[in-house]
């Protein structure tokens, strides 16, 4: 059942048991803590460059 709606559910319900009710608050906010507010958001040049280089590895046959 793994990767339906049905299974995700059930795979919450058991985390809830397991580490308590308050499980997915805890984890977003370990996220929130540990972010440094970097990525392409702050940073458009780098979402350039990395686009860029995205483009070049394309495996998309070229047309002669």
């Amino acid at each position: 059942m793994a990767g339906t709606e049905k299974g995700g559910v059930k795979a919450a319900s058991t985390n809830k048991k397991r580490y308590g009710k308050n499980f997915y608050e805890r984890i977003g906010a370990m996220g929130g803590k540990i972010s440094r507010g970097g990525g392409f958001a702050a940073n458009p040049e780098l979402a350039r460059i990395a686009g860029a280089k995205g483009g070049r590895a394309s495996r998309k046959n070229k047309t002669k």
